[in-house]
């Protein structure tokens, strides 16, 4: 690493029960580890290590219910992108949390991520383009005009962009998309501007189905071609689907396999991202238990996505 080059730290302090889970999340945004914090059973573990009960007097006024999760984002990458990744995920979880940036409140930061982010070709058909970039050159593409703010997605991360690019492969004039999840709103826009018929989109974030009504309408897609619901998946959604996909996290996934079965159309795929590869196994496991075959299996930095059938 160059010395001029600055990392961006991420700080998320969860209760010391959700430490696994909400590490394994965190885990999820970078390839190169993370540090975790956590002094719940401090004596027992130097004790059992060290046999010596000599602690540092600040490690015993530490906070025992708390953990602390930290994730350093590399330069080069977008740290919005991981800190949306992990507030989603979180959420979804039921994990109460605190995340600070850089020693900032992630609002009071988070305009100045922007300059992670330009135009960027996916695929073969689309260019996404953040709204605040004027000089753009789409080409024959698409171009997907999106304003994230605080939701997840913007291509950039892998999983985004593979289920971008897998969506461009399976969409027709006459699909009918069902986005869980959904975030910025970015994979049902990518379906309409494909060509598919509407789109669905849901995720329990308010704040999320916000964005991507704005989003959807800023490509010119008003609640004739696109929806945008809060809730969940059971709770509110109803009727069958040529396309689901569902960009979200192994464990939540592995859920949505026992209820999602039952809103696929004949003949319709179900598409899965936001699978770390160490999480395949399982994964796989849940996919046949729940009588879906994997017709295509996609890779990148470590990330997955499947294409499935009932």
């Amino acid at each position: 690493m160059e010395t001029n080059e600055s990392w961006t730290e991420i700080r998320i302090t969860v209760d010391t029960k959700d430490i696994d889970t909400a590490g394994d999340i965190a885990n999820m945004t970078v390839p190169y580890g993370i540090y975790i914090e956590d002094y719940s059973e401090l004596e027992s573990e130097v004790m059992e290590i060290a046999h010596i009960d000599l602690i540092e007097e600040s490690l015993l006024r530490a906070d025992r219910s708390k953990g602390v999760i930290h994730v350093y984002i590399n330069p080069h990458e977008n740290p919005l992108e991981a800190v949306s990744f992990i507030r989603e995920r979180l959420e979804n979880a039921g994990i109460s949390y605190d995340i600070a940036v850089n020693d900032c409140r992630t609002e009071d930061w988070v305009n100045n991520w922007k300059q992670y982010f330009h135009p960027m070709p996916i695929g073969k058909k689309l260019l996404i383009r953040p709204t605040w970039e004027e000089e753009y050159d789409a080409g024959d593409r698409k171009v997907l005009h999106i304003e994230p703010g605080l939701a997840f997605g913007t291509g950039a991360h892998p999983t985004t962009k593979l289920c971008l690019e897998t969506l461009e492969k399976y969409v027709k004039s006459d699909s009918v998309v069902l986005d869980i999840g959904c975030g910025s709103g970015i994979l049902s826009i990518a379906c309409l501007l494909l060509g598919a018929k509407s789109a669905l989109g849901v995720d329990i974030d308010s704040l999320a189905v916000k964005t991507a009504v704005a989003n959807a309408l800023e490509n010119g897609f008003d609640e004739s071609r696109f929806t945008a619901i809060q809730g969940n998946l059971s709770d509110k959604v109803s009727g069958k689907y040529s396309i689901i996909v569902a960009n979200i996290v192994a464990d939540i996934i592995m859920e949505f396999n026992t209820q999602v079965g039952k809103y696929l159309d004949d003949g319709g795929v179900y598409i899965t991202g936001g699978i770390i590869e160490s999480r395949e196994p399982e994964v796989l496991y849940s996919f046949a238990q729940n009588g879906f075959e994997v017709v295509e299996r996609y890779e990148e930095k470590g990330w997955l996505v499947f294409v499935l059938r009932k």
